[in-house]
């Protein structure tokens, strides 16, 4: 009998506990491509990259004015001299080819540093439309989608972009 009551209490708390949750989705990546904000965002991190592609330019005509250098007077360099020059140059081919590695990964940084307030907007904003609208739990759907199924009823990009002022045409 014991077993019995406690089996239906079971039941009975997991049938509330469910019809107490609300799961709604959002695709934040779609909302991020209609803010306006964006355009300012992706112009900075397009700065930033001709600004290291500046700098490379910098490094290596550098090189190579090191290198025209060497060449020309090679024939009168001591041999001290010689290892001299070519440890620098290559030290600068190694400094080019460490800021090569290193300038993608700098873009992406970058990338993510702009965008990572625009997120935070986004996820504000999901917050509050999902307050509004009962959500207990919202999921984010887009480009890594992992769902087998979502109901569009549930979704809530339409309404998160209305409360941020953004209009879209279905």
């Amino acid at each position: 009998m014991k077993k019995l009551v406690l089996a239906m209490l079971v039941v009975l708390f997991t049938a509330t506990a469910f019809a107490q949750s609300k799961v709604g989705t959002v695709d934040a990546d779609f909302i991020l491509t209609k803010m306006p904000e964006l355009t300012a965002a992706n112009e900075e991190v397009k700065k930033y990259n001709l600004d290291l592609e500046s700098q490379m330019k910098v490094k290596i005509e550098d090189y190579e004015a090191k290198v025209k250098l060497y060449q020309a007077g090679q024939a009168g360099f001591t041999d001290e001299e010689r290892k001299t020059k070519q440890g620098e140059i290559i030290s600068l081919e190694d400094d080019i080819s460490k800021f090569r590695q290193n300038g993608a990964q700098l873009l992406q940084l970058k990338q993510s540093e702009v965008v990572q307030p625009l997120y935070k907007k986004i996820g504000e904003v999901v917050t509050t439309v999902a307050k509004e609208q009962g959500f207990s739990h919202i999921l984010t759907i887009g480009n890594n989608n992992n769902f087998a199924y979502a109901d569009p009823a549930s979704d809530i990009t339409m309404a998160v972009l209305a409360k941020m002022g953004i209009k879209v045409e279905e």
